[in-house]
């Protein structure tokens, strides 16, 4: 037999980060997509839909990141235009650093590089740890890329 609490005994538990006033209503972000732009070394945010480039590029890293399971959407998944490397990707904020996919332009392989904070001992400031063809279709795009960060303990 199942026992559940009595209709008058039901509480709604309110969770918030930053305190405030739970009564007071929130405004929230859902459907709202966040993207980075970095030109001439300035970093700027880039609301989905305003300002934001429409691009192959950035129309394939979209479709990509839509794809994502929950797990790379916690570690932070923006999606990131850089002019100055040359780039348009997906930058997760994992607990070992950024990992970014960077897409492919032409007919190159995605790329799935880990940059450092720091350079290391040869100066380099970033790690290719995996490249893939483009014969497979977005949701394989990011069923592989969560699958490789999962396993390789990038992602919490």
């Amino acid at each position: 037999m199942q026992q559940g609490f009595p209709p008058h005994l039901r509480v709604t538990i309110i969770c918030r980060i930053g305190g405030g006033d739970p009564r007071e209503p929130q405004k929230t972000n859902e459907g709202e997509n966040v993207e980075i732009q970095i030109t001439d070394g300035v970093v700027r945010r880039v609301h989905g839909g305003q300002n934001a480039p429409m691009n192959g590029l950035a129309i394939q890293a979209r479709t990509i990141a839509n794809f994502l399971p929950l797990s790379c959407v916690r570690a932070g998944a923006n999606i990131v235009h850089n002019s100055d490397a040359n780039y348009t990707g997906i930058r997760f904020d994992t607990k070992v650093g950024p990992v970014v996919l960077e897409m492919p332009s032409d007919e190159g392989p995605y790329r799935l590089v880990h940059e450092l904070i720091e350079p290391d001992e040869q100066g380099r400031t970033e790690v290719e740890m995996r490249r893939f063809p483009q014969i497979y279709k977005p949701r394989g795009v990011a069923h592989i890329t969560a699958e490789f960060l999962r396993t390789r303990g990038f992602l919490k």
